[in-house]
C-alpha cells in the first residue's frame, strides 16, 4: 500500500479578510484536497467575544479545514484550541508571522519570534488540551533576530515541545516602518534557509510559504520540503488549484469547468442570503476565477457593476452564466 499523501502537501495561506468561510467554500468547489486555513481569530474574539460562533462557523464542505489562533497566553490558546477542536477543525495553527500593528501592540503574530520559550509554552498548553495537530507558522525571523542561527534556535525550541508541523514564510518580518503590504513584497525571499531547516530536522514537517505562484515553483519546493503554502497567488488566481488533486494528491476525479463551479456555487449563495449578508460578501471571493483567460475583464466588470446592488442575489451568477 502506498503511503498517503500529507493532507498538508498543498494549503491556502490564511489571510485576514480574504479567506473567510465564504471564500473557503468558494476554493473547495475547485479543490477537494488542498488544505484550508481561516483567518486568523485572536483569543480575545473567542473568549470575551459576544459572539464568538461567527468567528468558528464553517461549512462541512470546507474540510480539511485549519484553525488559526492569535494570541500569546498559552492558557488562552489552550483553552481556545479546545473549542476549536469541539468545532471539529481539523488542525489548530498559531500566528507567529503576521507583522501588522495591530497584532504587535497585542504582542503576538511575527513578534514572538524573539520569545522562542513563550512559544515553545504555546505549543505545550495547547497539545495538552487537543487530539488534533498543533502546528505554527512564522517568519525566518525579524530585525534584530533575523540569522538562520536565530531561526534554527527558535524552530528547537517549538520541536522540543512538540508542534507537529511548522509552515515558514521564507521572509524576514520587520517590524518598524513597513506596512503588513510590505512586508510582504520588500524582505527578500530566503527559500534555503527553509531548505536548511528541513536538512537539520528531518522529521519535523516543513511547509514552505512566500511568493509561489505556479506549478512549477511548487514541484520545485516539493524536492527540498514537505509542502507548500500559496497565499495571494490562490486569491488572485483561484483556478490554479483546478489541477492541484491531481497533481499532488493523486486523484482521478473529473476537474470542475469554471462555468461548473459558479453553477454550484448558486445554491450556496441563496442559502447565505436568506440567513444574512449581502451577495457582495461572497462575490468579492471569485473575482479572480477567470484570471488569465479571454473575458476576464468582462467577468469582474459584469460581477462589480451588479453585486453591490442593494437587491442583488444569486440571480447574478445564473445571468452570468446565460451569456457563456
Amino acid at each position: 500500500m502506498q503511503p498517503k499523501v500529507p493532507v498538508s502537501r498543498i494549503s491556502v495561506a490564511p489571510m485576514m479578510d480574504w479567506t473567510d468561510r465564504h471564500y473557503r467554500f468558494f476554493l473547495r468547489l475547485i479543490s477537494k484536497h488542498t488544505l484550508l486555513y481561516t483567518e486568523m481569530v485572536t483569543t480575545g474574539a473567542i473568549l470575551r467575544g459576544k459572539d464568538n460562533h461567527r468567528y468558528l462557523e464553517y461549512s462541512k464542505e470546507e474540510h480539511p479545514v485549519a484553525l488559526q489562533l492569535g494570541g500569546d497566553s498559552p492558557t488562552a490558546l489552550a483553552e481556545c484550541a479546545k473549542i476549536g477542536e469541539d468545532y471539529g477543525y481539523d488542525e489548530i495553527n498559531l500566528n507567529v508571522g503576521c507583522p501588522s500593528d495591530r497584532v504587535q501592540s497585542g504582542s503576538f503574530g511575527a513578534c514572538l519570534m524573539k520569545e522562542p520559550d513563550l512559544v515553545a509554552e504555546m505549543v505545550t498548553a495547547c497539545k495538552s488540551q487537543v487530539k488534533i495537530p498543533v502546528t505554527v507558522k512564522h517568519r525566518i525571523g525579524v530585525n534584530g533576530k533575523e540569522s538562520y542561527e536565530d531561526l534554527h534556535h527558535f524552530v528547537s525550541k517549538i520541536r522540543s515541545a512538540g508542534v507537529d508541523q511548522i509552515i515558514v514564510h521564507a521572509r524576514i518580518a520587520i517590524l518598524e516602518g513597513l506596512s503588513p503590504k510590505e512586508n510582504r513584497t520588500i524582505p527578500p525571499l530566503r527559500y534555503e534557509d527553509v531548505y536548511s531547516l528541513k536538512k537539520d530536522f528531518p522529521d519535523l514537517p516543513i511547509v514552505i510559504n512566500g511568493g509561489i505562484k505556479t506549478h512549477e515553483e511548487v514541484e520545485q519546493h516539493l524536492t527540498k520540503v514537505d509542502g507548500v503554502m500559496i497565499g495571494r497567488a490562490a486569491y488572485d488566481n483561484p483556478f490554479l488549484f483546478s489541477e492541484v488533486d491531481s497533481l499532488y494528491y493523486d486523484s482521478k476525479d473529473s476537474v470542475r469547468t469554471r462555468e461548473e463551479v459558479l453553477s454550484e456555487l448558486i445554491p450556496y449563495v441563496h442559502s447565505v442570503l436568506e440567513k444574512e449578508g449581502k451577495v457582495h460578501y461572497i462575490l468579492r471571493h471569485i473575482l479572480g476565477l477567470y484570471h488569465g483567460e479571454r473575458g476576464a475583464r468582462e467577468y469582474r466588470k459584469f460581477l462589480t457593476d451588479r453585486m453591490h446592488n442593494h437587491d442583488a442575489t444569486e440571480s447574478i451568477l445564473k445571468d452570468y452564466l446565460l451569456l457563456r
